[in-house]
């Protein structure tokens, strides 16, 4: 599966409606992005059950500020709806990959354990 676009119209409904959601962060004037954009395509090949997505961080302003972009490129990776990876930095092959292997092999239901406890940790916390 090649990238897609990711914009602020359909970014809650790729995240909500696909299992695995990566995002590549990036702009035109860009050059680290520019080296990386060939490993993120191969990536989007070789995986065709993990949907892949660009954002231009110039054209979706918004979106990158609800995600924090301070450096491009950065990867997020999104698992039932659950943001897993957020990283700066253009990821080698091997990375990449690995941390791809790393997002299948989770137990999503710890994963979804860890969070509640930790909401409720916060929630806890802030009452107090």
């Amino acid at each position: 599966m090649a990238t897609q676009e990711l914009t602020t119209e359909n970014l809650e409904s790729t995240i909500q409606d696909n299992d695995i959601v990566i995002i590549d962060f990036w702009a035109a004037w860009c050059q680290p992005c520019k080296t990386f954009a060939p490993t993120f395509e191969a990536a989007s090949e070789k995986h065709a059950d993990i949907t892949f997505m660009k954002c231009d961080t110039e054209k979706e302003q918004v979106v990158a500020a609800q995600f924090g972009i301070r450096s491009i490129p950065t990867v997020a990776i999104f698992r039932e709806q659950i943001l897993l990876f957020l990283q700066g930095g253009a990821l080698p092959e091997s990375a990449l990959e690995d941390v791809i292997g790393q997002v299948r092999a989770l137990d999503m239901e710890e994963v979804r354990h860890k969070v509640a406890a930790q909401q409720a940790q916060q929630q806890a916390s802030g009452e107090a």
